[in-house]
């Protein structure tokens, strides 16, 4: 046990650290819909900033965008992001409050997308994420090797939702990711518990 645990650890003192990739996520409240599958605008709740704001400082998210249009729930998102990095909240929590930089509120994806080419130079690669197999559907497999290459542009993962991203929006983008399946046919994951798996099994080293 002990000459596994020493292996390890000579194995990954000595390993090349490879270039992080360049991505961004982005959590939308429109366009989306609900369980007619009409278009719809969904409301922000304090759970989706906080738990997403997490995972993405944890997987090195460079910025995790919070798109919604509806003025009075910017009020909401920018209280949150005020309230943890005050000096009560940094010393309250402090972790909480360096999770919460990461977040960004914007009004629509084409802002999303604007914002980062001014950071990187570029526009994004823009994935979708959805329970349903478009045309474009790539596999977690192939996106990981495409952002993980050298020189691979950024990439924006999409988050929808109320009952997903609006299919004319998942359309437009370049990519959308293959669904998270699991062994059994049940298909409900909350946009937490998706955005934490497609985040690791994208990012995380290999074990």
């Amino acid at each position: 046990m002990s000459d596994n645990t020493t292996t390890d650890q000579n194995q990954s003192a000595g390993a090349d650290t490879p270039e992080q990739p360049r991505v961004y996520a982005a959590l939308v409240h429109f366009p989306t819909i609900d369980r007619r599958k009409m278009a719809v605008a969904t409301s922000v709740t304090t759970l989706d900033v906080h738990d997403i704001a997490r995972s993405s400082r944890t997987y090195g998210i460079k910025r995790y965008y919070v798109v919604t249009p509806i003025e009075p729930q910017h009020w909401i998102v920018k209280r949150i992001i005020e309230h943890w990095e005050s000096e009560w909240g940094q010393l309250y929590n402090p972790n909480r409050g360096d999770a919460l930089g990461t977040v960004e509120l914007i009004a629509d994806i084409a802002a999303v997308a604007e914002s980062i080419r001014e950071r990187e130079g570029e526009y994004p690669v823009i994935v979708a994420t959805s329970a349903r197999h478009y045309p474009n559907t790539i596999t977690f497999r192939n996106l990981r090797k495409q952002m993980h290459a050298p020189g691979a542009p950024p990439y924006l993962l999409i988050f929808g939702t109320g009952w997903g991203l609006h299919p004319e929006l998942v359309c437009e983008c370049d990519l959308t990711l293959q669904p998270i399946d699991g062994p059994t046919p049940y298909n409900h994951l909350s946009v937490r518990s998706a955005a934490a798996i497609c985040f690791d099994r994208l990012l995380a080293p290999e074990f």
